[in-house]
C-alpha cells in the first residue's frame, strides 16, 4: 500500500484551509485517511502551520511520501532535516549531540526570521494607519479651508449686497 502525506482540504469557497494528513494513496483527496498529523491554514500572514513533527517524522521513516506541497511544509517546520540529520547519525557520520546541536541553532535562526517576519508585518500595518489617519487628517483641514473660504465669500458677497442695496436707496431717498 502507498502512503501519502498530503492536504485535505477543509472550509468554504475562497476560504479554504487543509488538515494535514496520512493517507492511501488510491483514496480520494477528501475521504478517508490513516491519521491526522497536522493543519495548515494559508489565510494567515504568515500561514499559520500545527504539525505533530513525531508523528510526521515516524511516518517519514517508514516510507510515506509527502506531497510537493506538503513536502515544502514539513521542510518549513524542520521534519525534513530532522529525518536527514538522524541518517547522519545512523551511518557515523554525526553524533547524536551534534545532530541536536545543529537542528536547535537551525530551529532558533528559523523562529528569529518568522519573528522578525511577524515584527515587520505589525510595523508596516502600523506604518499604513499612521499614513491613512495623516491622510485623513489633512483631507479634513483642506475640506475646512474650503468651507471657511466659502463661508467668507458668501459673507463678503452678502455685505457687498447689503451695501450695494443701501447704495441704491441712498441716491432713491435724495431724489424724493
Amino acid at each position: 500500500m502507498a502512503v501519502k502525506i498530503r492536504l485535505q482540504r477543509h472550509g468554504k469557497k475562497n476560504f479554504a484551509f487543509f488538515h494535514i494528513v496520512v493517507a492511501d494513496s488510491r483514496s480520494p483527496r477528501d475521504g478517508r485517511y490513516i491519521e491526522q498529523i497536522g493543519s495548515y491554514n494559508p489565510n494567515t500572514n504568515p500561514a499559520t502551520i500545527v504539525l505533530d513533527a513525531d508523528k510526521a517524522l515516524a511516518w517519514l521513516n517508514v516510507g510515506a511520501q509527502p506531497t510537493l506541497v506538503c513536502r515544502r511544509l514539513l521542510s518549513y517546520e524542520g521534519v525534513l532535516l530532522k529525518k536527514h540529520l538522524e541518517g547522519g547519525v545512523a551511518k557515523g557520520a554525526l553524533t547524536q549531540e551534534q545532530a541536536d546541536k545543529k537542528f536547535a541553532d537551525w530551529k532558533s535562526e528559523h523562529d528569529a526570521k518568522v519573528a522578525a517576519k511577524k515584527q515587520g508585518l505589525s510595523k508596516d500595518a502600523a506604518s499604513k494607519a499612521k499614513a491613512a489617519l495623516e491622510a485623513e487628517a489633512k483631507k479634513n483641514q483642506e475640506r475646512a479651508e474650503a468651507i471657511a473660504k466659502k463661508q467668507a465669500e458668501a459673507i463678503a458677497a452678502a455685505a457687498a449686497a447689503e451695501a450695494e442695496a443701501a447704495a441704491e436707496e441712498a441716491p432713491a431717498e435724495t431724489e424724493a
